[in-house]
């Protein structure tokens, strides 16, 4: 969702011949946000999954398998920058963890489930 919003404000600046620098630092933060809010409140909703993790009935919870907190989706959503900046492998763990866990997730105290 993040990427979207980034897009769009991409798209505009684009266009516009006079854009400023504080345009394109408000729109990168505007983005964050948004990226941010989109994971964080669907996960840790009722539904307990974003929009593509629904359409997967994949679920995001607790170690108990219980819904997750606001604060527990915010840590998991950052902890993927941390996945990401090493090359990755925070994403390549859920291949060799017990219970297919990347480090975010691990890091969040969150598992994955398939429903349906």
């Amino acid at each position: 969702m993040g990427g979207v919003a980034g897009f769009v404000i991409g798209l505009i600046m684009g266009v516009s011949t006079e854009v400023t620098e504080g345009f394109e630092i408000a729109g990168n933060i505007i983005g964050l946000i948004i990226g941010w809010l989109y994971g964080a409140l669907l996960e840790s909703s009722d539904k307990q999954a974003t929009w593509g993790k629904q359409l997967m009935k994949i679920k995001v919870s607790d170690l108990n398998g219980d819904r997750i907190s606001f604060g527990k989706a915010t840590g998991r959503h950052f902890g993927k920058w941390i996945s990401s900046i090493i090359l990755l492998i925070g994403y390549f763990m859920m291949l060799w963890t017990e219970r297919k866990q990347t480090l975010h997730d691990k890091m969040a105290g969150c598992v994955l489930t398939k429903h349906g």
